[in-house]
């Protein structure tokens, strides 16, 4: 339970700095998404069921401050983590960067996920697509630049509950 807890905790921690990040960048007209982080660990580290509940809180999280309807991001994220899951077999997951091109894929698949329902709502869609790849673009360099950093909080923080794990038995 505490490793559930500390994933989600590291989401928030994830989602917090894109919401700041995305204020800070809002002059230039530019959107960060790198959603994609909250799933890949729970989705190559834990079992089903506790991953699926963890990506799906962090999707809950993202939607309290997306302009989609709610319940849009817990969906994706937790139908992403089940197709992650189920390919994690066959992937190579234990070295960081396995992970981060399993997390670029798959943030470039909710980001189209994403571009493709909103786009259609807007009165003129073609005009839209200069910035969403300039937005994609910018997400997944970010997500590159920092899926190191958040692997390594998350990876701590499991090693932390481990070692608590051990030192009471």
């Amino acid at each position: 339970m505490l490793r559930f807890v500390l994933i989600l905790l590291s989401t928030v921690l994830l989602w917090a700095i894109t919401a700041q990040l995305n204020h800070a960048l809002a002059p230039w007209r530019l959107y960060v998404f790198v959603g994609a982080l909250a799933v890949a660990l729970p989705a190559l580290t834990f079992s089903l069921r506790t991953g699926l509940l963890a990506s799906f809180l962090g999707g809950l999280f993202f939607d309290a401050v997306a302009p989609v309807a709610f319940g849009t991001h817990a969906f994706l994220f937790a139908l992403t983590h089940a197709v992650v899951f189920n390919l994690r077999d066959r992937l190579p997951r234990d070295d960081t960067l396995s992970r981060v091109l399993i997390a670029l894929f798959a943030n470039l698949g909710l980001f189209l996920v994403f571009s493709f329902t909103q786009v259609a709502r807007s009165p003129a869609p073609a005009s839209l697509w200069p910035r969403l790849f300039a937005d994609l673009a910018c997400s997944q360099i970010l997500l590159v630049l920092i899926a190191p950093w958040f692997f390594a909080i998350q990876a701590r923080a499991l090693a932390l509950t481990d070692h608590e794990a051990n030192r009471f038995a």
